[in-house]
């Protein structure tokens, strides 16, 4: 089962991606950085959502 930690990580992450693209067409480099922490937020979020996920499996409760 996936954690909610994976599912909200993994959009922040994806959201943190459209922001520093946006940086980059208009040439904002706070929104390219601000994109970069969100991306780095996420991803955080996401493997600690895999690591939960894997002790629960681990100790066989759901």
């Amino acid at each position: 089962m996936v954690d909610k930690n994976e599912v909200k990580g993994g959009a922040k992450e994806a959201g943190g991606k459209v922001k520093e693209a946006a940086g980059n067409v208009t040439n904002d480099r706070d929104m390219q950085a601000e994109g970069k922490v969100d991306q780095a937020e996420g991803k955080t979020q996401k493997n600690y959502g895999k690591v939960k996920d894997a002790v629960k499996d681990q100790s066989g409760s759901h």
